[in-house]
């Protein structure tokens, strides 16, 4: 049996140029992208993303439906997985995903999974942040990271805390 396999690109005013990729019905990729994009091969599973992206995009959305197909490790797997659990609009720490994961001195790992994190925006690592509060690391440029928590009204939350 062979897998089919789909890959769209999605252009958004803020963040840039996303590389959506799937395989069957599962998204596996959602990365940040420099170039404009190729050839596409749009999915069922693609075309549900596309919408879901557009309805995050236009606040009406705060979660996300189609099945993710998540390619790591075991530990990595389970940071992803808990990721999926930060509510839109809060963020929490790299000490605290820990801690959530059962060993706050896993933290360094922790976090390294969590850069490694193949879906953003969907798996939402933009919503960890350093434990004094400053934005730290994101592969799709901290500038990004920033937009992503202001649209989700987490800076505001966050900026009322300190």
């Amino acid at each position: 049996m062979s897998i089919q396999k789909g890959i769209a690109y999605y252009q958004h005013q803020h963040v840039g140029n996303l590389i959506i990729e799937s395989e069957d019905d599962s998204i596996t990729r959602i990365g940040f992208w420099k170039d404009t994009g190729g050839a596409e091969s749009i999915t069922p599973v693609i075309e549900q993303c596309l919408q879901e992206l557009d309805e995050y995009f236009s606040k009406g959305r705060k979660f996300f439906t189609f099945n993710l197909g998540f390619r790591g490790t075991e530990f990595q797997n389970k940071v992803w997985r808990e990721l999926i659990n930060i509510p839109y609009g809060t963020t929490i720490s790299y000490e605290e995903l820990a801690i959530r994961l059962g060993d706050v001195k896993s933290i360094r790992a922790v976090g390294l999974a969590n850069g490694q994190n193949p879906i953003a925006i969907v798996v939402p690592c933009h919503r960890v942040i350093g434990k004094n509060g400053n934005l730290t690391g994101y592969g799709g440029g901290l500038e990004n990271k920033q937009w992503l928590l202001e649209h989700e009204g987490a800076v505001l939350k966050q900026l009322s805390l300190f």
